[in-house]
């Protein structure tokens, strides 16, 4: 299916479609651009509707099992807009400013073509809100797995509002389709892509000399242990985090990092924490999350036996999760599911080990005492972290909070330099 000015359409239309869409996209270009407040009126209208449970039926029916929209319901109320306008851009972010000379007026960049990953429901209506507030035109490329979440969300937000209709083009296109990909990239001014390295690979062939590219790579993230305020908490907070994203986020700890050099203490924290781990994996909803995730984790380990990458290594298995002591400092994907890697990382060679991995690195879940928490938050920012948070907060959403280390809304925008008369 695909989304055109307020409609659905099916996929058979998709070229006479693209045929047309450029005329369509200058008429749009030269009215008035989209004012903000429209946007956020729709939004926190429908995130009313949405919180008293009008929309429970459709979420039921396009939802993955077990994923709720609970902790993003605040962000879709007009304060956390608001604030996130604010922060990102400044009070009147779209007034003018005048200098002796000249009148600067921000304008949104024009056109923008997101190509979304599949890894976090609702991601294309995600981006496509960031375009919208920004006044942008957005067309979108769907994710495989979005098995119509987005478009009925895009389908909602028309009928809310229709003024956002012409706004909004979304394709279920598979990505091997390129003619019709690079057609929608030459219509963009700018390119968001959101995926793993293959994807950003991919969108570079796409975007033009003439289309910014935007990228939103795929993060990795981890949990520090050096102590605790509140031991029993934090690893019951840790191990709730590890099974309710799954370790699908780029905000999912992949690897918890121990501040010590000492193996047997190694061994002694992965047995603690199994419990809690255990506990947690008991009330994944998901049906066969727990055959699921046993079967990952001790594939993930028979195949580092055969390849000879194992050694050194201890795998305290669990019911419905396991843990992996591995050798070495090195922040790396987990096999997911509820298995977690455990490495050994003093804090005098968490710098040195954590860049190797710069420009990937996104959120640290710190476990410490109250009195080390300044020190060790200065190094990992430092070390290239760009979200810092207690044990169970890694995945949290908070309004106004940059992106990656980014405001991503300046990305969005230019600048237009008016000479006074």
């Amino acid at each position: 299916m695909i989304f055109v000015n307020g409609k659905l359409l099916p996929d058979s239309q998709r070229k006479r479609v693209l045929g047309s869409l450029e005329a369509q996209l200058d008429a749009v270009r030269t009215a008035p651009p989209l004012e903000a407040e429209t946007v956020i009126s729709a939004v926190d209208a429908l995130g009313r509707r949405l919180e008293a449970g009008e929309f429970a039926p459709l979420l039921s029916q396009f939802l993955p099992a077990g994923v709720k929209l609970d902790a993003l319901l605040p962000l879709l109320r007009r304060d956390s807009l608001e604030v996130r306008l604010s922060a990102e851009l400044g009070p009147a972010p779209f007034a003018p400013r005048e200098s002796a000379r000249t009148t600067a007026r921000v304008l949104p960049l024009g056109v923008l073509f997101h190509i979304a990953a599949g890894n976090m429901p609702g991601l294309p209506v995600y981006t496509v809100l960031e375009g919208l507030l920004t006044g942008n035109i957005n067309l979108v490329k769907l994710p495989h797995g979005d098995k119509g979440l987005s478009l009925a969300a895009f389908g909602l937000l028309a009928e809310q509002e229709p003024r956002l209709s012409p706004y909004i083009y979304a394709f279920d296109l598979p990505s091997g389709q390129r003619e019709d990909m690079k057609a929608l990239a030459a219509m963009a001014d700018g390119l968001v892509v959101w995926g793993g390295d293959g994807a950003i690979k991919s969108a570079r062939t796409l975007a033009g000399p003439g289309c910014k590219l935007m990228e939103w790579g795929h993060r990795l993230s981890f949990a520090y242990v050096s102590g605790y305020a509140d031991k029993e908490a934090e690893l019951s907070a840790l191990a709730a985090h590890i099974a309710e994203t799954n370790q699908r986020l780029c905000s999912s700890c992949q690897v918890i990092f121990l501040d010590t050099e000492d193996r047997e203490a190694g061994i002694a924290f992965c047995r603690e924490f199994l419990p809690y781990l255990e506990q947690a994996a008991s009330t994944r909803p998901a049906p066969g999350g727990g055959a699921s995730s046993s079967l990952s984790g001790h594939t993930a380990l028979l195949e580092r036996v055969v390849d000879g990458t194992a050694e050194g290594e201890a795998l305290f298995r669990g019911k419905g999760c396991s843990i992996i002591l591995r050798p070495g400092r090195e922040l790396e994907l987990s096999p997911m599911e509820g298995n977690v890697l455990v490495k050994l990382l003093p804090q005098g060679a968490l710098l040195s080990a954590l860049r190797r991995q710069k420009g990937r690195l996104q959120t640290a879940g710190l476990l410490c005492s109250p009195e080390k928490r300044g020190k060790l938050t200065g190094l990992l920012a430092r070390a290239g972290l760009t979200r810092v948070t207690r044990a169970g907060g890694m995945s949290a959403s908070f309004p106004g909070e940059a992106h990656d280390g980014e405001y991503p809304l300046r990305r969005y925008l230019r600048v237009v330099d008016v000479e006074n008369t």
